[in-house]
């Protein structure tokens, strides 16, 4: 379990997450949405550790990590996917996924678990990563935190950008994550692809969770998506 109590952060003097209070389950996937500028990749961020907590905590399985430096956060199994993928053009497919393995000791079984999840990486293990269509960069980037055997996964807009084929793809990746007991933290725009894979939707606005529903209880034409999310 991921649990945010009440956080406040931000870029310097500007502060962005205001009183935010999230949590994500084991074997669920928890969507984040809201308008640009809401907080959303911001409380990601916070929680990997890229952004300064000036109030609050951020519990880990009941254990405080809002103080850690951001390159023990991933040690302690919380995998990230940013907005664009990130990864290290020069390098192969191959050494991006070995850069994700080496960050908690993971070897060859692991590799070969995320490589069977994308058969397409595995026939492009020698290829330059920047060389690679947006579709299979973003497959990367979600292999690369998948070697860290993650229990929490945040992925920020995986689905931006790519053709429907993908999104499919993606889409059956979070599902197969959600089966394996992966608590699964995605920012979305896409009403649909929300719709289709989300166990609960919080709604971020103004730096704060507004308000959580049960995904079941929404349709595409819920008042919340017109509220939080609509222009």
């Amino acid at each position: 379990m991921l649990r945010l109590e009440g956080i406040d952060g931000g870029y310097g003097a500007v502060q962005v997450l205001r009183g935010l209070t999230f949590a994500a389950a084991a074997g669920q996937v928890t969507c984040v949405m809201g308008r640009n500028g809401a907080g959303k990749t911001t409380m990601l961020r916070a929680i990997m550790g890229q952004v300064r907590v000036t109030a609050g905590r951020i519990l880990l399985d009941g254990q405080p990590i809002q103080q850690l430096p951001a390159h023990e956060v991933p040690r302690h199994g919380i995998g990230y996917v940013p907005q664009g993928r990130r990864l290290f053009g020069p390098l192969s497919v191959a050494e991006n996924i070995e850069v994700g393995l080496m960050t908690r000791h993971k070897g060859a079984a692991t590799r070969e678990r995320v490589l069977d999840l994308f058969p397409r990486l595995r026939e492009r293990l020698d290829q330059r990563s920047s060389t690679l269509s947006g579709g299979e960069q973003q497959m990367l980037a979600i292999a690369r935190a998948l070697c860290l055997e993650p229990s929490v996964l945040l992925l920020d807009e995986p689905t931006e950008g790519l053709q429907p084929s993908m999104i499919a793809l993606i889409r059956d990746t979070v599902l197969s994550l959600k089966a394996m007991g992966v608590a699964v933290v995605l920012v979305e725009q896409r009403v649909d692809a929300v719709l289709s894979v989300a166990d609960r939707v919080a709604f971020v606005t103004g730096g704060t969770v507004a308000e959580t529903c049960d995904a079941s209880t929404l349709t595409p034409h819920s008042a919340q998506f017109a509220r939080y999310v609509g222009v």
